[in-house]
């Protein structure tokens, strides 16, 4: 909700879905590269979940069935892009699916922590600048899980971002970002 607020979107009726290509995925604290077609890239920390059985039209009350591990990363969008894409009605794939835009963590079994109420921040250069819980999330885990299912079939190893708080900001070279769920450190990686 904060993050709807903070972007003066509008409420939606349904999640908002876009994809990544793999191409996106960013892996082992590589470091990610600001790419030269923007001049503004926001970091956006998210809890991603990792599917671990195919699926299609899942009911949300078997949704949880569905994975075993999460994990956090970051949907890198260059909102320069997007805002121009938004203006003309046009999809956000250049926006958000660019090369190495979904940082992503190792992946925890989903036991260790209460997934209805789970912290997580994002760090840049040391200070706090997202905080969120699972809590306050407009829908919940299983509801995206069943959502996303009635348009893509899930396949094993498919990974969904489940959304962001507040607190979205640009991050510039030379920028170090952690992620943590509760104290656990996630990721640790530097913008060159």
């Amino acid at each position: 909700m904060d993050h709807i607020e903070e972007l003066k979107n509008d409420f939606p009726s349904s999640p908002v879905i876009f994809t990544k290509p793999d191409s996106a995925i960013l892996l082992k604290n590589d470091p990610f590269y600001y790419p030269p077609f923007s001049k503004s890239i926001h970091h956006e920390v998210e809890v991603v979940i990792k599917i671990k059985k195919a699926g299609k039209n899942i009911q949300e009350k078997f949704a949880h069935k569905y994975f075993d591990e999460i994990g956090l990363g970051i949907d890198f969008t260059a909102r320069d892009i997007q805002s121009e894409l938004k203006k003309k009605g046009l999809p956000w794939d250049l926006a958000k699916g660019f090369n190495g835009s979904a940082p992503l963590s190792k992946f925890v079994p989903k036991e260790k922590y209460d997934l209805g109420n789970l912290n997580f921040n994002l760090e840049v250069n040391d200070q706090k600048k997202q905080v969120g819980n699972t809590s306050k999330m407009i829908y919940s885990i299983d509801f995206i899980i069943s959502f996303v299912s009635q348009y893509f079939t899930l396949k094993i190893g498919d990974l969904i971002f489940t959304g962001t708080p507040a607190g979205v900001g640009e991050v510039k070279i030379g920028d170090n970002l952690k992620g943590y769920l509760e104290k656990d450190l996630m990721f640790d990686f530097n913008v060159k």
